[in-house]
């Protein structure tokens, strides 16, 4: 039996997962997506094309109505492509845009919020270990809203972030 080749996007929107150090100044920032170069060459996927679609470069603690907006109807275009779709996302907020796009249309196929406490390059980074699981979770899940993080999935809405534990949880 033949193995199917799946589509899958990915919508990236900044966060933890995508920020890059500096080091002349020792900052950490979000400067556009690094996600081809810095995982998804590194990973195995003969079963499955990748299409990026990168629009925004924020630390979700700086997101607005109209950034949520903006991931709602991207989301809402690339869902023409009839493929799961990734969103990486910075953790600070990714329940309140990944409910925003909740309450505002029922998708049709599987949307997947994740991001990263620990940016990618770091070499604790659990951005490879997201983006890996997140991946799978979409091409396996029915339509609706996700977040995956660290080894779970969780249905939207009803999550929020724990910052104690330093991972999600439902509420």
């Amino acid at each position: 039996m033949k193995t199917e080749i799946k589509d899958v996007v990915i919508i990236t929107t900044g966060g933890t997962i995508e920020k890059t150090y500096d080091e002349f100044d020792g900052s950490l920032e979000n400067r556009g997506t690094g996600i081809k170069n810095r995982i998804l060459s590194k990973m195995r996927l003969p079963y499955t094309n990748i299409s990026v679609c990168p629009i925004l470069s924020k630390d979700s603690l700086e997101m607005t109505d109209a950034d949520r907006a903006l991931i709602a109807q991207t989301v809402q275009n690339e869902m023409k492509k009839n493929c799961p779709i990734v969103v990486l996302h910075g953790t600070d907020t990714m329940s309140v845009s990944a409910e925003h796009c909740f309450k505002t249309f029922k998708p049709t196929v599987p949307v997947v919020f994740t991001g990263a406490m620990i940016p990618m390059g770091f070499e604790d980074s659990d951005a490879a270990q997201n983006v890996t699981e997140a991946l799978l979770a979409a091409k396996l899940l029915e339509p609706g809203f996700y977040i995956s993080f660290h080894n779970q999935v969780f249905s939207v809405p009803h999550v929020r972030k724990n910052k104690e534990k330093r991972t999600f949880e439902r509420i």
